[in-house]
């Protein structure tokens, strides 16, 4: 059941192969087995003797839309072409990975979930300081425009003075002779 023992896989290397889908952070059920040092067919097996451990926000089937972007996805890692079409790959979140090395017996799967445990914090974390980031601008970009808005107002005033100034009002000139109006 067990292939031959890999290294400890990077937290960045898992980091890449968590992808989003219907709004989640997952990893496919293939990725997850390679971590974990066992085949697919063994992790979604075990998965469905222990089904009443996970529930939908901890594993769900891939629609065969989903499956069938997910194959032509360049950022997804392995290929799913050979897997049996009348089961396209399951999703399994932070929650559904950890629940997936409990039922496993494997020594790689407890010791790779710590670091599946990271990675999906550390891709929270970079995620939480992006939209971090992103409101620091949106604040910065509001306070920028009013500024220019204000500067707007003040440089279109001193077009206009200076304006004035190049073209001065003609002096009233008096005319030749009496005239009834005394201005």
């Amino acid at each position: 059941m067990s292939r031959k023992a890999t290294p400890i896989v990077p937290v960045e290397h898992i980091t890449h192969s968590i992808i989003i889908v219907r709004g989640q952070r997952v990893l496919i059920d293939s990725e997850l087995a390679a971590l974990y040092d066992v085949n697919t067919k063994a992790l979604n097996q075990a998965v469905k003797r222990n089904a009443k451990r996970f529930p939908e926000d901890f594993m769900f089937r891939l629609s065969r839309t989903e499956a069938e972007a997910l194959n032509r996805s360049q950022s997804v890692t392995g290929s799913h072409k050979h897997r049996d079409p009348r089961f396209p790959p399951c999703a399994f979140t932070e929650h559904g990975a950890i629940m997936a090395a409990t039922i496993l017996n494997s020594k790689r799967a407890v010791d790779m979930s710590i670091f599946v445990v990271r990675a999906f914090v550390q891709l929270r974390d970079l995620l939480a300081s992006n939209k971090e980031l992103a409101k620091r601008i949106d604040d910065l970009e509001s306070r920028i425009t009013r500024k220019l808005a204000t500067h707007d107002q003040v440089i279109t005033g001193m077009l206009k003075t200076i304006r004035e100034l190049m073209n001065p009002p003609q002096p009233k000139r008096r005319g030749i002779g009496f005239t009834a109006n005394f201005d």
